[in-house]
């Protein structure tokens, strides 16, 4: 059935083994983020097999099914938790980011029902303006957390690049690490310093030896990392396919016939008149991926645009003669990929 993703089992797992073996010579040790392919059992066993102990991810419900499988893998849960999903997050994370004193303190009465005793990263905003205590008032809240029973304060970290785009620098590194130091509490013995961008400073060997965790998805899954624009060395890059069928083909202006608005997603959209062009239309759309992340394998395929249900593909200058119920091949950015294997119309084939 299409549209489907064909997922690379060995690809992903000579990224992961490198990754791992990487970090770890350099005292840092990854969580593998499981998000990118919603929690996928197989992306964490692949994770598991191949030198990688911590499994994270953003949803309450994938760390859920991943624990059940995997009991004795050690979790973690790196969305802020909503207080409703606690008493599950509790459950089922062995570790657990936040960023709130009163969301701490009710995790602190959850675990005493539970007799659990979660360790905690709190997470300090170093200027990217998602999660986290603002760094300027960091120190004095961490320190109120501390006080806080019934949890394992065991670290501090930072996300960064995921909203304002910030890259991580050895300025705002060294600013975390002089956080930690000033709240001076013996418990907080790590630091997380981000995700696949941090990597960056790992291989140029200006990361300050206090960062102790990276969470890391996107360079093990797609070799990837968007936030930096690169491909992260000695990774491999083709480890997803997204392959989608063709139900249309005509030849059709480049340019809309009539008065034109915005479309159903609210956008204004520019064309330029190129004249009469083949057009092939995919069934995909806006609710399986975002075209804007797709990539063609024939590089003579320009992808135009798409609608909830249909991606608009322009096939005049290909080589190759397609017809309708011809397959075609798109690699996905990091976006795409997570858009893509979120969609229940979308199937994952793992080899």
């Amino acid at each position: 059935m299409y549209p489907r993703l064909n997922i690379q089992k060995d690809s992903i797992a000579k990224n992961a083994s490198y990754l791992a073996s990487f970090c770890n010579k350099n005292g840092i040790s990854i969580a593998g983020v499981t998000k990118v392919l919603c929690g996928s059992l197989e992306l964490a066993e692949i994770f598991l097999k191949n030198g990688i102990k911590i499994i994270a991810d953003s949803r309450v419900k994938n760390l859920d099914r991943i624990k059940s499988c995997f009991p004795q893998a050690y979790t973690m849960l790196i969305r802020i938790p909503m207080i409703s999903e606690l008493r599950q997050a509790v459950s089922v994370s062995d570790c657990i980011l936040v960023s709130d004193i009163h969301t701490l303190t009710v995790i602190s009465e959850v675990s005493r029902e539970k007799g659990k005793i979660p360790d905690i990263f709190y997470m300090v905003d170093m200027g990217d303006l998602r999660e986290g205590v603002w760094f300027e008032q960091a120190v004095q809240e961490i320190r109120t957390a501390c006080s806080i029973g019934n949890v394992n304060l065991l670290g501090i970290g930072t996300n960064l690049g995921c909203f304002g785009g910030v890259l991580p620098t050895v300025e705002n590194m060294r600013k975390l690490v002089e956080i930690k130091e000033k709240i001076n509490v013996s418990t907080i013995r790590d630091i997380s310093g981000g995700s696949t961008v941090t990597l960056k400073m790992l291989e140029d060997g200006v990361l300050p030896k206090e960062i102790t965790n990276l969470r890391i998805g996107e360079a093990i899954v797609c070799g990837t990392d968007a936030t930096g624009g690169r491909n992260v060395p000695n990774t491999l890059q083709d480890t997803v396919l997204l392959e989608a069928e063709i139900i249309e083909i005509k030849d059709k202006p480049s340019v809309p016939y009539g008065e034109t608005g915005y479309d159903a997603f609210g956008r204004k959209h520019e064309f330029i008149d190129y004249g009469i062009r083949k057009k092939a239309i995919l069934a995909i759309g806006e609710q399986d991926v975002s075209s804007s992340g797709m990539t063609p394998m024939d590089k003579n395929i320009k992808v135009l645009h798409s609608s909830s249900d249909h991606t608009i593909i322009d096939i005049t200058d290909c080589e190759e003669n397609y017809r309708v119920g011809d397959i075609i091949d798109f690699k996905l950015s990091y976006g795409a990929l997570l858009r893509a294997s979120t969609s229940p119309y979308v199937e994952k084939i793992f080899k």
